[in-house]
């Protein structure tokens, strides 16, 4: 029997918002804006000044928090912007000074935000996320509201006490939770992929076919504008890295060399590179699915659209079938680096892109399944030690890499029989949960080993 169906809309995991990190950017803004809708509709009569906003950060977000942009994030949420409408030169330009402070009200009282409103917590803390933060408001000294949320991956928040699932009032039109159950889905009802996902996003967000695929080209615009600002702008990228651009070079490499054999992968990489560099920079990009991971499918559809010359709809269908592979890895494993490592972001996004260039290619949908499923099996255990705290060093790289091992794996699932491939992608997701649960928590965010030991030497 179908348990829990996946209820995500693509357009959740496909979300527009500042860099450098979906779960510590993009979700704590949304947590922290959450919070002060909740502070807004207290009793006025609960509200005796002075009013203070304090706000704790536990495992993940407390250990590399500066680095990510996690204090600006909430600073932001508290100041009422939201990740996908946000400037993003206002949003770096928030705390770039330890003594600024920022006013907001309720019911006319005053509140003031400062870096001191922001607890890095280093010690353990019960809780069912590596990512969580703690907002209390204090009336005169006393907590009166208190709300515990968990940056999930991709941006996505829980809040605790919260049922996620039940929260959820619209049914898909064709339900599934796993490979299996979509493919069943599919040869029941004589759908094509394309159709099924169109007729779940309908139902779930009451959409109309028109208005979804207009949404998935404006994801597509947003993405492709990082790339080309990516290709422009060259310099030294934010933080103490002092990390120079080098998708600009790439890119005049690869137009000098265009006849070469093998110059499209230098285009991939270069086109990679440009989007996560803008994500490194704390420009507005999309989570696909989250921002770490944000330059796979940016540089693969941006190739798809300049070098393969594929149309609107044929981007559009690529998309879906990336985002049914994105909702399967989340839904039975995770998205979070904080959980899973950099298999849950570069490993996602690089099964969601293989997905992607085996449908966009005319495929079987076996074929589909079977490219995603090579994509992720050569990312399992990878781990996410960002030098200094900073989505850079590995990050952008691994977009790159990421993008060539999607690629790879859409010409070896495209090259036999499906029918021999002995590993489902539903297995493999399940070998990459319990992947995650036992990998050490010092490779997952905290900066706390591996590469990120390197530190000194950069």
């Amino acid at each position: 029997m179908l348990k829990e169906p996946i209820t995500t809309s693509i357009f959740d995991l496909f979300k527009i918002g500042p860099g450098p990190s979906s779960s510590h950017t993009i979700g704590p803004m949304k947590a922290a804006y959450d919070f002060l809708q909740r502070a807004k509709v207290l009793p006025e009569s609960q509200l005796t000044e002075p009013l203070q906003i304090k706000i704790h950060l536990y495992g993940s977000l407390s250990a590399t928090g500066k680095g990510h942009g996690t204090d600006r994030a909430v600073i932001a949420g508290l100041l009422g912007w939201l990740p996908d409408t946000c400037e993003p030169n206002a949003f770096t330009a928030l705390l770039k000074n330890p003594d600024d402070i920022y006013q907001i009200s309720i019911y006319g009282k005053p509140i003031t935000l400062k870096a001191k409103s922001i607890l890095f917590e280093r010690g353990r803390y019960d809780s069912p996320h590596p990512n969580t933060l703690v907002f209390q408001l204090l009336s005169n000294g006393i907590i009166i509201l208190e709300e515990e949320y968990y940056s999930v991956g991709g941006g996505f928040i829980q809040r605790k006490g919260e049922d996620t699932q039940a929260a959820t009032n619209k049914v898909p039109a064709f339900p599934f939770s796993t490979m299996d159950e979509l493919m069943e889905q599919l040869i029941k009802n004589k759908l094509s992929l394309t159709d099924l996902m169109i007729a779940n996003e309908m139902a779930l967000t009451g959409l109309i076919r028109k208005e979804i695929y207009q949404k998935i080209d404006d994801i597509l615009e947003t993405m492709h504008k990082a790339v080309k600002r990516g290709l422009r702008h060259k310099g030294v990228l934010p933080g103490s890295i002092k990390l120079r651009r080098k998708a600009p070079v790439l890119f005049e490499q690869a137009k000098s060399h265009a006849s070469a054999t093998d110059s499209f992968m230098v285009f991939l990489n270069a086109y990679c590179m440009a989007a996560s560099e803008e994500n490194a920079a704390g420009n507005i990009v999309v989570t696909a699915p989250t921002s770490g991971a944000s330059g796979v499918i940016p540089g693969i559809t941006y190739l798809l659209r300049n070098h393969y010359h594929y149309d609107k709809q044929k981007l559009r269908e690529g998309m879906l079938a990336a985002a049914a592979v994105g909702f399967l890895i989340k839904h039975n494993a995770s998205i979070s680096g904080a959980e899973m490592g950099c298999m849950g972001e570069i490993g996602s996004a690089s099964a969601m892109a293989a997905a992607m260039l085996t449908y966009c290619a005319g495929r079987s949908i076996e074929t589909v399944e079977a490219a995603a499923e090579i994509a992720i099996e050569h990312h399992l255990g990878m781990t996410c030690d960002p030098i200094g705290g900073y989505v850079q060093i590995p990050c952008i790289e691994r977009n790159a890499m990421g993008a060539i091992k999607a690629y790879n794996a859409y010409l070896l699932a495209s090259s036999g029989n499906t029918g021999y491939q002995k590993i489902s992608l539903d297995s493999v997701i399940k070998v990459m949960r319990a992947t995650g649960k036992d990998m050490s928590k010092k490779y997952k965010e905290t900066s706390q080993a591996g590469l990120a030991l390197s530190a000194t030497e950069c």
